[in-house]
């Protein structure tokens, strides 16, 4: 019997070589979209649950780590917006008026506190110098920030004075750095004092860049010069008193030259 001809071997090549036939695609399953129903009914609640009802809402606000601040005045600073859902509330925003409002603010951390409540944590400015204004006082953290005027000069914390001297050199000193940098110059001063000297410091005196002086509460003075090498000056001027207790004027301006006088 003869076999198939050239042509019809061409046919079935043709044919074997073609795109595979389609599929038809298979319906979900029961069981699918079972699951998927599900799925969808429990987002849909969970999203009711956190923006319609009235279980997740806000009801309350606390206030933490107030020294000066009063907790009411952080509160209506904060304008926390209650019965809203506790879920959309713009907790940056917040940040952003406390901080705005309450310079005595440092730091502030808006928090949910689940399922009815906002948390604003806060921490204050710390006072390491006050600048005397008019009759009140112009406080300033340890970043040379002025964050408050208070009637009254808290206990221990040293008065800041800006005497710039008529020495031609002193005058370029406050042309060049100018009256924020010597602040900051004191600040970083009174940031490096011995504890036991900073207790009895009253005031400190910026007549220039370099030339700050520390006025005690026993009249003693000390010259510290500019706020540079500070760890070296506290250490010289703890071995200084030690060595001159009766000695009314400490020199620690060059500390690897300290010098003392008067009794």
């Amino acid at each position: 019997m003869a076999g198939p001809t050239t042509a019809q071997r061409g046919a079935r090549q043709q044919e074997s070589s073609g795109p595979p036939p389609a599929r038809r695609p298979r319906p979900p399953r029961p069981r699918t979209i079972a699951v998927l129903a599900v799925v969808l009914a429990l987002l849909g609640a969970g999203g009711w649950v956190l923006y319609g009802s009235q279980w997740l809402r806000v009801e309350h606000v606390s206030v933490s780590g107030t020294r000066v601040l009063g907790p009411e005045q952080v509160r209506e600073a904060a304008d926390v917006p209650l019965g809203e859902p506790l879920v959309s509330v713009d907790t940056e925003a917040m940040e952003s008026r406390l901080r705005q409002e309450l310079p005595r603010i440092d730091e502030i951390d808006v928090v949910r506190s689940w399922p009815r409540g906002i948390g604003l944590e806060v921490t204050e400015r710390t006072p390491v110098l006050v600048v005397e204004k008019g009759r009140k006082f112009v406080e300033v953290d340890e970043e040379g920030v002025r964050f408050a005027t208070v009637s009254d000069a808290p206990k221990g914390v040293p008065l800041l004075e800006l005497k710039p001297s008529r020495s031609r050199s002193a005058s370029a000193s406050l042309r060049r750095f100018g009256e924020p940098r010597l602040v900051r110059e004191a600040v970083r001063v009174a940031g490096a004092l011995p504890a036991a000297v900073a207790r009895r410091t009253r005031t400190v005196e910026v007549r220039s860049f370099d030339d700050i002086t520390l006025k005690l509460a026993d009249g003693r003075t000390v010259a510290w010069g500019s706020g540079e090498k500070g760890a070296a000056k506290a250490r010289t001027l703890t071995a200084l008193m030690k060595a001159a207790p009766d000695a009314r004027h400490f020199d620690v301006s060059v500390p690897t030259a300290p010098a003392s006088s008067g009794s």
